[in-house]
């Protein structure tokens, strides 16, 4: 019960007349505050809240910043009732707004909406170490981001340059949670510079770390590396309808693969998604259910990795039943009512006009009076946020009135039916009502009663309760009346009711229904199915019907047909044909037996699990009136995500009565799940669900590795090559190869065991093994349970000895400043596949950073690039095989010649023949340094302007003559020695078709027709 204290309250007392919208009523909100993030560094200058109400009168608007009232200066101002800010400071305006609406029926309280000023600074401008990594090895690059609000940023990396982003892949990966760049195995190819790209989109902002370079160290060999869990959601809560990703990355070489798992159940189906080579799981509209255990497993062939997160599931309150607005009669009872769903516990407290009035989930008033009339708001809040429900409480008074709810002028009934007058009066207090028939004053009898609410009924009712009924209302306000007719008509009968049918899936029905009615009505014919009105419409593809009205000319007779077309078995049920007119109904109804193939059976279940064999049972399904003759069981393998395959049974037909079958020749150690699908002699139906899914026990593998081959390597070894297992042959935990060798010719076996499944080569290396001796090689697989049978033997060559003879140096000859020739006696072996060739310089670089020349075994001689000018270089060669280098020839000494002038000549001028067929071109003599070579001449490449070669002139004076061209020409002038050629000085020379003059010029207007430009 409320308390009337009301002392603290601002009232509204209604006059007692009945009153609606036209005559006012309270705010209504249409646009509330929402929640604002100000970026600091915001070129606008204001912050604009929003507040829209419609009343009658308009409303006053207020506004209240942490339950404090606004008090309007230079900083806040009011438009319309908007609240806006000038030039916001953090400092003052940030925190919780609320608008309050006012008029004279009452005060209402916007949500509650926030300002917070978002930021995001720069990174800082500290050099970012290097980071060296071997190439197989695992990366991780730290972001770092910068102080920042609100947390919702975005990741990127760029490598090198703007805007050279990085693609993800199943080898990289980037963390939206702490914006850390992952690489699983790290290649040469990722040598580079990579920066940190973060962006906050609720301030629209972005920033780049400063660069960080990642350095592969290349190995000679690339080891593996085991599965490791480097990126690990956290626990994480979410709310109830959201969307939820949670990551999971691992570091490894080969690259791990990841799966994904919920260790209390099953991921929700269809509403959750893995991307990113299952680095990410989506979870679309989260709900409570969903809450519980999520794994993430990484693996690859050297080991598995875990990480386990529990996900939290929580919601915002949400209404499910609220408060509205309303108008009670004075001295009634009313009870006005909130309740929420939420985890946790919404808390729910009742504000009235503004101010705080009921800290409970209901109000209970007894005895309206006009005082409690008002603006009523219902608010339900927990950690997740805040909901209101508003409502206008009016407490009318008034004498009765049928204004606007008289008593039906006329009403209609069915011979021997029942029909019922309303009287519903406005009125406050509740009047007492009476009924008359024409002068009669009407009591309660077996035929007649006057309801408690005012209402008249009729029973049985026949021709003679015709006429004139007027109900009076009457209260201490004044009273009323108002008056209705009856009329009865004929009762409709079904005078042919529809007849059961039994039919197959996919057979056709038809059901006829007649009734006979009172001429003056119209009648409709409504069919349902188990009391559910067919949609003719929406169920065209199976339902039709027909009608036909005044059945052979006789009126008051109709009828209807209804055609099942193409039925399924959910076609079967219970048919009401209702004959319907506006006065009354009447309804008959069939049975519709559908038979057909049977429902999937339940339940199923797999034990007595051996290497390949299972047991698999099931509980019986609907026959669907059709008895099941046979069972079929299915499996699929659930890692290689194979499509459903029929199970090979013992007993191969399992009988209609079976609830159990052994599936065989199943494969050891590989997860399985089964479905079981049923048949009678009208088809087979669908199938079971899956059953929990098993793995078979482990068995000694069968299969042995092929494609056994090898040869050659490094001296004093024998390589040994595979294609290996396939991993649904492994039968078994720990499996690895058993390889067994000897020389063709000897008895005694070496064995040596490879415990990587994936691995394709061992190197045995022995200082013992004979060069270029055959061998017999055979391989097994072998695991937990045993080894497997061998592989058909292959024969192969060890390797090969170094060449023992080093090469003889004929002739070493420096070309240039830069370049040198080098000849040399190939060496007399069939084993040499080539030659290197190293040079350094002497004395000033060491034998280790030599520069290294290949060369194939058919040549014997090479040009030396790259080098140092005027300078002592030593030269050496040897041979090569296979097994590797062999000794180095004698060393040569050469001597660079000295650089090529390093100063381009210098153009002194261009002039055009008088024939003007040719241009003369003129340069400066070149001086050359006394560390450079002697001039000998100088070369001029004349070419076309965009194309790369040209005619190539050679001459030792300073000067030249070129054929002038149609086109535009560019000519290079540069000066050449023993050491080489200089810079090159340019210049351009414009075409002749550019440079014609009209005929009437003289000769000499006809010269210097060429534009020329110096390019140095």
């Amino acid at each position: 019960m409320i308390s009337r204290d009301y002392d603290s309250l601002s009232l509204t007392v209604f006059p007692p007349a009945v009153s609606d919208e036209s005559s006012g009523f309270g705010p209504v909100f249409e646009e509330q505050p929402v929640d604002t993030i100000y970026p600091e560094e915001s070129p606008e200058d204001k912050i604009i809240m929003s507040c829209r109400t419609r009343a009658n009168p308009p409303a006053t608007y207020r506004w209240r910043l942490n339950s404090t009232e606004i008090v309007i200066d230079d900083h806040y101002s009011l438009m319309g009732g908007n609240l806006v800010i000038s030039f916001p400071d953090k400092s003052k305006h940030a925190g919780n707004y609320s608008c309050v609406a006012s008029n004279e029926f009452g005060t209402v309280v916007s949500q509650r909406a926030s300002i917070q000023f978002g930021y995001l600074d720069m990174f800082s401008t500290d050099e970012r170490e290097a980071v060296y990594v071997k190439e197989g090895q695992g990366a991780v690059l730290l972001c770092a981001p910068p102080p920042h609000f609100p947390e919702d940023l975005s990741f990127r990396w760029m490598l090198n340059e703007f805007p050279d982003f990085i693609p993800l892949d199943k080898r990289r990966f980037v963390s939206q949670t702490t914006g850390n760049l992952y690489i699983s195995t790290v290649r040469a190819s990722d040598s580079g510079n990579y920066s940190c790209f973060v962006h906050s989109p609720s301030i629209a902002k972005s920033v780049f770390s400063k660069f960080i370079p990642l350095v592969p160290i290349a190995e000679r060999s690339l080891r593996k590396y085991p599965a490791d869990i480097k990126v690990k959601s956290p626990d994480t809560f979410a709310l109830a309808g959201q969307n939820v990703t949670l990551e999971c990355f691992a570091l490894g070489n080969p690259i791990p693969q990841i799966r994904w798992r919920k260790v209390d159940g099953e991921l929700p189906a269809h509403r959750h998604d893995v991307s990113m080579a299952g680095s990410l799981l989506h979870l679309y509209d989260v709900q409570y259910e969903d809450e519980g255990v999520y794994e993430c497993e990484a693996d690859n062939s050297k080991g598995k990795d875990w990480h386990k997160t529990h996900l939290y599931v929580e919601g915002a309150p949400e209404w499910v039943e609220k408060i509205s607005s309303s108008e009670r009669d004075i001295g009634g009872d009313y009870i006005m009512s909130c309740l929420t769903t939420g985890k946790p516990k919404p808390h729910v407290h009742f504000l009235k006009n503004g101010r705080m009035y009921g800290k409970n989930h209901e109000l209970r008033f007894t005895d309206l009076t006009f005082d409690d009339s008002g603006m009523y708001q219902c608010i339900a809040e927990n950690r997740h946020g805040v909901i209101y429900a508003n409502g206008e409480l009016r407490v009318f008074a008034g004498a009765p009135s049928f204004e606007r709810n008289p008593v039906k002028p006329k009403l209609l009934g069915a011979k021997n039916g029942r029909v019922v007058f309303d009287c519903k009066p406005r009125a406050a207090p509740r009047p007492t009502i009476s009924w008359s028939k024409g002068t009669e004053l009407l009591h309660n009898s077996s035929r007649l009663f006057i309801w408690p609410d005012g209402s008249l009924e009729l029973l049985n009712i026949t021709k003679s309760d015709e006429g004139r009924y007027t109900c009076f209302a009457e209260n201490d306000r004044g009273r009323a009346n108002s008056t209705g007719s009856l009329l009865v008509t004929d009762a409709t009968k079904i005078t042919l009711a529809p007849s059961n049918a039994d039919i197959n899936t996919g057979d056709s029905s038809r059901m006829e229904c007649a009734a006979s009615h009172d001429p003056t009505l119209d009648l409709t014919f409504i069919w349902s199915l188990d009391d559910h009105v067919i949609d003719f419409d929406r169920d065209r593809e199976h339902y039709d019907h027909k009608m036909d009205v005044n059945q052979a000319g006789q009126a008051g007779a109709s009828s209807s047909e209804l055609l099942i077309s193409n039925a399924q078995l959910r076609h079967a049920g219970r048919y009401a044909c209702t004959a319907q007119t506006p006065v009354d109904n009447v309804t008959a109804a069939a049975e519709l037996v559908v038979r057909g193939p049977p429902g999937p059976p339940g339940g199923v279940r797999v034990d007595e699990v051996t290497s390949s064999s299972v047991r698999v049972t099931w509980s019986h399904g609907t026959d669907n009136l059709s008895p099941i003759s046979k069972y079929s069981v299915q499996y699929r393998d659930v890692r290689e995500q194979q499509d459903w395959r029929d199970a090979s049974t013992s007993p191969v037909n399992v009988e209609g009565n079976a609830e159990m079958a052994t599936v065989i020749n199943l494969m050891p150690w590989t997860e399985y799940e089964f479905r079981v699908t049923a048949t009678n002699t009208l088809g087979t139906g669908p199938p079971s669900d899956p059953s929990p899914r098993i793995t078979t026990k482990e068995a000694r593998p069968v299969v042995a590795p092929s494609d056994i081959g090898g040869g050659g390597g490094a001296s004093r070894e024998l390589t040994i090559t595979w294609t290996p297992v396939q991993s649904q042959y492994y039968y078994g935990s720990n499996f690895g190869y058993i390889i067994a060798f000897k020389p063709e010719n000897d008895s005694e076996w070496l064995r040596v065991t490879v415990t990587d499944p994936q691995a394709r080569k061992y190197v045995h290396k022995d200082p013992k093994i004979p060069p270029s001796t055959r061998f017999e090689v055979k391989m097994k697989a072998f695991n937990s349970q045993g080894e497997g049978p061998f592989s058909i033997s292959a024969f192969i060559y060890s390797a090969q000895d170094v060449p023992a003879d080093a090469p003889t140096i004929a002739e070493t000859r420096a070309l240039s400043a830069t370049e040198a020739v080098v000849t040399w006696v190939p060496v007399a072996l069939q084993s040499v596949e080539g030659y290197q060739v190293r040079y350094w310089r002497e004395t000033l670089e060491n034998e280790a950073s030599a520069q290294r020349v290949l060369v194939p075994s058919r040549e014997n001689h090479t040009r030396l690039d790259n080098m140092k000018a005027d300078s002592h270089y030593l030269i050496e060669v040897r041979a090569y095989n296979g097994a590797g280098y062999g000794p180095a020839s004698q060393r040569h000494r050469i001597h660079t010649k000295k650089a090529p002038p390093s100063r381009p000549p210098k153009i002194t001028g261009t002039k055009m023949h008088y024939s003007g067929t040719s241009i003369n071109i003129a340069w400066e003599k070149v001086q050359s340094l006394a560390n450079e070579s002697t001039v000998a001449g100088y070369k001029v490449l004349y070419r076309k302007e965009g194309q790369p070669s040209g005619t190539l002139y050679t001459t030792e004076k300073q000067s030249i003559d070129l054929p002038l061209m149609k086109d535009d020409y560019l000519v290079e002038v540069r000066a050449h020695s023993e050491g080489g050629d200089g810079a090159v000085a340019q210049v351009r020379i414009a075409g002749a078709a550019g440079a014609l003059a009209s005929s009437s010029l003289g000769l000499f207007s006809l010269l210097l027709v060429a534009l020329l430009s110096l390019i140095l």
